[in-house]
């Protein structure tokens, strides 16, 4: 199904729309980043490690939320659940601004995560409401591509903001900008959620759909190894401003240096839409998994060098990053593919899984900081290789496949 002229937005409307919201998210994440040392100093946070937990409570946030808005967008709409996901953002964004403590922080960090969920699950819902298969993959690669401009300029927003002020308004930043998108979305988007996929909130229901999405093999091996991915990417954000900062001395390049990198994503995103339809999902994204585990043995290779050149690192991680992005949209397409009369329930927990793995495992990795790139550049390669073992036995050993040729999976 394509926009139709009933339908009161084109594509390209639709497409910046749902970015926007995404956007949102990665607003909140990176425009941070630089503030880490003066959020430290403010709230007396001895160790550095620690202050990775302001990413980490909001991306949990994230992860823990997103089991409970499918299921409520698929009962009551997309539109109406989006919108009250952006206000409760832009009243938590506000409430960290006047954070007492760093403990107080970190609840309204996990809070505006938890509110912001609905942003990622409902966006995919509205997408899979209206396209399927490579299309779908095609268009969910062109969100990305705006989204992923974000995290290019979010932390050089956070650092031009606190030239100027204090870090408190970068979370102000956060309400204006969410205060934006929420009166878009008010203003111009329909409901996509079609009457006859309406579910109602049931937990025989719930627990029906959340096992068939279990026991899809294809769909939870494709949220599997997105999320061991994700994880490895959490890793370097968690980990990014004190790799730039302590190990190469460059803590006033961070911000560009950090773009090159989220740069790079955007234009694999850009190529993945411009190539998924032709070679397909499996094809692009199994291909990206084979050379990401490359470039992570390369990326081991540099931080074992005395003295690793930044500029080594900086291009190794990006093409890392590159690989990614060619990875996630289509693994995310793939795995919701089976769900079309379950869009939103069966988004919902499988962005819930894959946000929570990866959390884990780049809080994991972020703990790990021990002065060098070894730790990141070691679980690049650990959950690469943990990534292609999953994606083998979800298509049944046989990878490289077009849809009408893969193994199927019964539900």
């Amino acid at each position: 199904m394509a926009p139709t002229t009933e339908f009161p937005l084109g594509p390209r409307e639709l497409v910046a729309m749902m970015a926007a919201l995404m956007a949102l998210n990665a607003l909140a994440i990176d425009a941070i980043l630089p503030a880490f040392p003066a959020l430290g100093e403010a709230f007396a946070v001895t160790d550095p490690n620690n202050r990775q937990y302001i990413i980490s409570s909001y991306l949990m946030g994230m992860g823990l939320g997103s089991l409970f808005y499918g299921p409520i967008g698929d009962r009551f709409g997309r539109k109406p659940v989006l919108l009250f996901s952006v206000a409760m953002y832009v009243v938590f964004g506000l409430a960290c601004a006047f954070a007492p403590d760093f403990d107080t922080l970190l609840m309204l960090r996990f809070a505006q995560g938890f509110s912001a969920a609905a942003m990622g699950v409902l966006v995919v819902s509205v997408i899979r409401d209206i396209f399927s298969g490579d299309r779908m993959a095609r268009f969910m690669s062109i969100i990305f591509i705006v989204f992923m401009a974000v995290p290019v300029i979010a932390p050089t927003i956070g650092q031009l903001i606190l030239y100027f002020a204090e870090w408190q308004f970068i979370f102000i930043l956060l309400t204006v900008m969410g205060t934006a998108v929420g009166v878009w979305v008010f203003l111009r988007l329909p409901e996509t959620l079609r009457p006859e996929n309406v579910i109602p909130i049931r937990l025989d229901t719930i627990g029906s759909t959340w096992f068939k999405v279990v026991f899809n093999r294809t769909g939870f091996g494709h949220v599997a190894a997105g999320g061991l991915l994700m994880g490895a990417m959490f890793g370097f954000l968690n980990s990014s401003q004190q790799i730039f900062s302590e190990v190469f001395g460059a803590r006033e390049i961070f911000p560009y240096a950090f773009a090159a990198v989220a740069g790079s994503m955007a234009l694999s995103n850009w190529f993945n839409s411009r190539i998924v339809e032709r070679f397909g999902a499996r094809r692009v994204s199994q291909s990206a998994l084979l050379a990401f585990l490359v470039l992570s043995a390369m990326q081991i290779g540099a931080a074992l060098i005395p003295g690793e050149p930044m500029a080594l690192f900086l291009a190794i991680v990006a093409l890392n990053m590159a690989m990614i992005g060619f990875i996630g949209a289509n693994f995310g397409s793939i795995a919701m593919e089976p769900f079309a009369k379950m869009a939103g329930a069966a988004s919902s927990f499988q962005m819930a899984f894959r946000t929570v793995l990866g959390t884990a495992i780049g809080a994991f990795v972020g703990q790990a900081f021990d002065g060098s790139t070894l730790p990141m550049a070691l679980s690049f390669l650990v959950c690469g290789i943990a990534a292609l073992a999953v994606i083998f036995w979800a298509e049944r050993g046989k990878l490289f496949a077009r849809p009408g040729t893969c193994p199927k999976s019964p539900m």
